[in-house]
């Protein structure tokens, strides 16, 4: 009677132990599963996100030089045309991110800044410059430079950026969606991500 309860007793420490292994088997292969599918959202997201937009203006560049002193000044001016192509775009594939399979934390560490390129058309007119101070090299750089200014001002009143940062902000929601549902943790910037409504209010 003591061998067969013995004998119970083993089976059914090797069998909880085969089941003990098992699962904890089937655990981890759950968590890499998960790991390995968080990464590859993550490089799907990966990609640029770019915001065009359009500025046309008219500019009057004007320059004066003095001869003799203030006695005398020669004068220079155009009329520029101003048609330009700006983009504000987002490399995600620069994110950075950590993933912790004990805690089952998906931690994003930085978001890349935005990046402005403006792509001007300029076209000069109405050009009237004397033998004592004509246009030159420097003019042509000076009203480039003049029209960037011009033109970030501007964009700095558009809805341009908020717009582009919308796009950013739906992109990085698909990171909440995602270990959300797989029971994961969303974190950022040394917070907990417990809702859409948080992802909104990241710091970009």
């Amino acid at each position: 009677m003591r061998k067969i309860l013995f004998g119970v007793a083993i089976t059914l420490i090797v069998l909880f132990t085969l089941k003990y292994c098992g699962d904890k088997k089937e655990n981890q292969a759950t968590l890499k599963e998960s790991s390995a599918l968080i990464q590859e959202q993550i490089k799907n997201v990966g990609k640029l996100i770019v915001t065009e937009g359009h500025f046309s203006q008219v500019l009057n560049y004007t320059n004066s030089k003095e001869l003799f002193g203030s006695y005398l000044t020669s004068n220079k001016k155009a009329l520029v045309v101003v048609n330009a192509d700006v983009f504000i775009s987002y490399d995600l594939s620069e994110i950075e991110y950590d993933i912790n399979q004990t805690t089952k934390t998906l931690t994003i560490l930085s978001v890349p800044k935005e990046e402005i390129k403006i792509i001007p058309d300029l076209e000069y007119y109405d050009i009237e410059a004397d033998f004592f101070n004509p246009f030159e090299a420097e003019d042509y750089n000076n009203i480039k430079e003049l029209v960037k200014k011009t033109l970030i001002k501007k964009l700095d009143k558009s809805d341009m950026k908020s717009n582009a940062q919308n796009r950013l902000i739906s992109e990085l929601s698909k990171f909440y969606i995602l270990t959300n549902s797989l029971g994961w943790t969303l974190e950022y910037n040394g917070a907990e991500i417990t809702n859409q409504e948080a992802i909104n209010k990241f710091k970009l």
